[in-house]
């Protein structure tokens, strides 16, 4: 219960940030709105391509969106970990007999929680424009799941990055260099079938991709639980990877103190 109690405690801090900081939590919740509406407009056309089956592009662009989302929200969790390494926070919180682990649980699940939230207002508003939920309100939750569940593999990777490299340039670039390739080398905007072959091979070892297919599969047609399952299965190994490398980072830089 420990354990437990001292990740809730680091939840809050996270919690805490936006709430002291309206404009922050303000763009926050904005942003998701901007993509759909964006990404929406801009795109809309390719349902008049000769092949493409995705149906309306609203229905297509939706899991899309949110998995972006999730992507780009949760990559920069580790800042919050650097500010700390800069202010001597983070020293006195490994120096005390707090569970290492509960700082990254707690951070990952800020993160999470954050992509929850978005994930919600994007179902929300596809639903106003037009959106087709064929897999019910049980697809929309495993959507809203799925996408948690990636966001925190990539909350994972970005704390351990941040506690190696120490450094906020330094982690905005491997954020950036990892973030726009997995995302245009997936099937969140445009359907595999119309895309180079090589795009297609690459996606098959794409976790962006994996949990693209996973939550359009659940969520805007018939569930398919063979594939849903299978590929939550991949994220969900790739989520304990992830938390492996930051907790080794979190030991890696304690050892350095």
């Amino acid at each position: 219960m420990t354990a437990v109690r001292q990740s809730w405690q680091v939840y809050m801090r996270g919690a805490r940030v936006y709430m002291r900081q309206p404009a922050y939590l303000m763009m926050t919740l904005i942003q998701p709105v901007i993509w759909l509406l964006l990404f929406g407009a801009l795109f809309k056309s390719v349902t008049g391509i000769p092949g493409f089956h995705g149906g309306s592009y609203i229905d297509f662009l939706t899991p899309g969106v949110v998995v972006m989302l999730a992507v780009f929200s949760a990559g920069w969790i580790g800042m919050g970990f650097i500010e700390d390494i800069h202010s001597g926070v983070m020293d006195r919180m490994l120096a005390s007999p707090a569970w290492r682990g509960a700082l990254n649980v707690g951070t990952v699940a800020s993160g999470a929680a954050t992509v929850v939230v978005q994930s919600v207002l994007i179902v929300l508003l596809a639903l106003v424009l037009g959106a087709d939920y064929k897999g019910g309100v049980v697809g929309v939750v495993l959507l809203i799941a799925i996408a948690a569940l990636l966001g925190s593999s990539f909350a994972s990777l970005s704390n351990g990055v941040a506690m190696l490299a120490r450094q906020r340039e330094t982690l905005i670039g491997a954020v950036t260099f990892v973030q726009l390739p997995l995302t245009f080398l997936s099937a969140a905007l445009m359907q595999q079938s119309l895309v180079p072959g090589w795009i297609q091979t690459v996606a098959k070892f794409n976790p962006v991709n994996w949990a693209v297919v996973a939550a359009r599969g659940a969520a805007m047609q018939k569930t398919d639980w063979g594939l849903v399952a299978g590929r939550v299965g991949l994220l969900a190994a790739l989520a304990l990877l992830c938390a492996w490398f930051a907790t080794w980072a979190f030991n890696k830089y304690a050892r350095s103190l």
